[in-house]
């Protein structure tokens, strides 16, 4: 299975190839790092490759962006009020 299907992927990923090659990366940097594989028989030792592996299995999910959406809001709310109370 050293090859994946995109669009086996790509659901996994929410459809979006930008979020795909994020998770991937983010994965294979954890891998070099020496975190442990999360499937039991890898294809390959090539992290890139066990990292989409991981995701075609369901291992590696994304958890979503709605937390630092969230944040960001916050964070501009309360730069709008330090400009609106200089201003006055």
């Amino acid at each position: 299975m050293a090859r994946q299907p995109l669009e086996n992927l790509l659901p996994k990923a929410g459809n979006s190839v930008y979020r795909l090659v994020r998770m991937a990366s983010n994965r294979a940097l954890e891998l070099l790092e020496g975190r442990r594989c999360l499937i039991k028989q890898p294809s390959t030792d090539k992290v890139t490759t066990m990292a989409l592996e991981e995701i075609s299995f369901g291992r590696v999910v994304f958890k979503g962006v709605e937390n630092l959406l969230v944040k960001s809001d916050n964070n501009v709310d309360n730069i709008d009020d330090n400009q609106k109370k200089a201003s006055e």
